[in-house]
């Protein structure tokens, strides 16, 4: 498997070796690979950090997967950019808090919706 787990930021007290939570099991959908360190914010103008997404981006492919951590406006913008590359489909991972542990979703956001449902 040559996934990539793209996580948006890095989790909230990992710089101290202390993260608040393990993500560790998102590693069974590809490797993991943190975009932006914890303390990331977006300020008044996005552009810088835009430009830098894209960059840490560049790669991503539909069997690739982000995994939603850190400031939602960041997230946001990973989504927004991911979507661009491929064209509205994409996959997340989400926690399922009951379960412990993470579920794939596909996006698709061009998919063709039947008039008739």
């Amino acid at each position: 498997m040559n996934n990539t787990v793209y996580v948006i930021q890095d989790v909230p007290g990992s710089r101290e070796g202390r993260p608040k939570i393990n993500i560790i099991g998102a590693s069974q959908f590809g490797t993991l690979k943190v975009l932006l360190p914890e303390n990331a914010q977006m300020i008044l103008s996005a552009g810088p950090l835009i430009f830098k997404l894209r960059k840490l981006l560049q790669n991503y492919t539909p069997q690739d997967y982000l995994l939603l951590t850190g400031d939602p406006a960041i997230i946001c913008v990973a989504g927004s950019i991911v979507s661009d590359i491929t064209n509205g489909k994409y996959n997340l991972l989400k926690w399922d808090k009951q379960e412990r542990r993470y579920y794939p979703i596909e996006i698709d956001l061009y998919q063709k919706v039947s008039s008739e449902a």
